[in-house]
């Protein structure tokens, strides 16, 4: 229930050595830094426009565009075909499948996204893993630590699994679509193939092929001039 197969399908992601021998999904964020350190062979082969920012300890797959205004900080790998627009900003500690993109004023941070990622407007994505063809509608914030800065644990199917992360955000499956302004709390789990609609506030596991749906109460009332 808890594997990377569970919620990923690793063929969508040519760094999926990176899972080998993970038993719960999460631990795979304990690795970035050191299979970045192994395998990162910085170099530019797509295009870097002028205006755009890119550090040392990149490298930058054929066919990417990186347009003006965007920041990309080391150590980071960023695969074929993505487009980061103007005003990205990529922290150290993300790796970037193909074919992805990544918007105007999102931020990533210790991220693993595989290939067809969208995360095209003002989002945040820390600490986090997110699917095959996954998608964050505009304003969508993963929250990856906890206001009291203690350790993260989830709860399935009523056991409490201690992560040993102090920052961990969401891992988010394949397919998966969230909608515009919702938030997903520190350790949120998400099947495949799921919605979670607008400004819904997330916290724990869902299960592959569920919809949260948001009931608001509204009032209509004739306007005094």
């Amino acid at each position: 229930m808890l594997k990377p197969g569970d919620f990923l399908d690793l063929d969508k992601f040519k760094h999926a050595d990176i899972f080998n021998g993970v038993e719960y999904v999460w631990d795979v964020l304990k690795r970035i830094d050191g299979y970045l350190k192994k395998n990162l062979k910085p170099s530019i082969a797509g295009k870097v426009m002028d205006g755009a920012v890119v550090e040392r300890d990149v490298y930058i797959g054929k066919g990417t565009v990186v347009e003006p205004g965007a920041m990309i900080k080391g150590p980071a790998v960023i695969g074929d075909n993505c487009e980061i627009r103007h005003g990205a900003y990529i922290r150290g500690g993300t790796i970037v499948g193909d074919e992805v993109i990544i918007g105007n004023s999102t931020e990533l941070k210790m991220a693993l996204l595989f290939d067809g990622v969208e995360v095209p407007h003002y989002n945040y994505v820390g600490d986090s893993v997110m699917g095959w063809k996954s998608h964050l509608g505009a304003g969508v914030k993963i929250s990856n630590v906890r206001l009291t800065r203690d350790p993260i644990s989830v709860a399935v199917a009523g056991r409490k699994y201690d992560t040993g992360l102090v920052k961990f955000g969401a891992v988010i499956g394949d397919r998966t679509e969230i909608g515009c302004n919702a938030v997903l709390n520190p350790g949120s789990l998400l099947g495949k193939n799921c919605i979670i609609y607008a400004n819904v506030s997330w916290r724990g596991y869902l299960p592959p092929n569920s919809i949260v749906k948001l009931r608001q109460e509204q009032e209509l009332v004739e306007r005094k001039t």
